[in-house]
């Protein structure tokens, strides 16, 4: 089996999660306004600022539109999708913790998916714009299928 193949076990459903639809439509939405506002506007460093505006929210809406899901699971183990391609390890080679960081005066919760035990070790840190929900229902459910 290769990184890319996805794993499943048929007794236990898969668990997914990627960024709100509503989310990414939003992101597409403010790219396309501010790339026509870039074109109709008559000052040049307006226009690049709208421009360069316009090509940072394609980016991110054309990341959250393509790493659909963004985050999978199975009781077989976890595969997290990026921009170059999806990773999978088995259960045996991650750690799944809920990690919380206090940011300008606000606390804030990811999952870390830790592949240190793995043959290419990672460490990927999702957090809920990622994975569209409260990353605690994330690691909860991860953790229920682990065992």
């Amino acid at each position: 089996m290769t990184a890319d193949e996805p794993i499943t076990h048929p007794a236990h459903p898969a668990a997914s999660w990627a960024p709100r639809p509503a989310v990414v439509g939003v992101g597409w939405a403010a790219a396309a306004v501010a790339g026509a506002t870039a074109v109709l506007v008559d000052d040049p460093r307006g226009a690049l600022l709208l421009a360069v505006a316009a090509a940072v929210l394609a980016t991110l809406a054309l990341h959250g539109t393509v790493v659909r899901p963004r985050l999978s699971a199975d009781a077989a183990g976890v595969t997290v999708r990026g921009l170059t391609g999806a990773r999978t390890w088995r259960w045996g080679e991650v750690n799944v913790r809920l990690a919380t960081h206090r940011r300008l005066g606000r606390e804030t919760t990811s999952v870390e998916v830790d592949a240190d035990g793995a043959a290419e070790p990672a460490l990927v840190v999702l957090g809920q714009l990622d994975l569209g929900v409260d990353p605690r229902e994330v690691v909860n459910a991860l953790l229920r299928l682990r065992t």
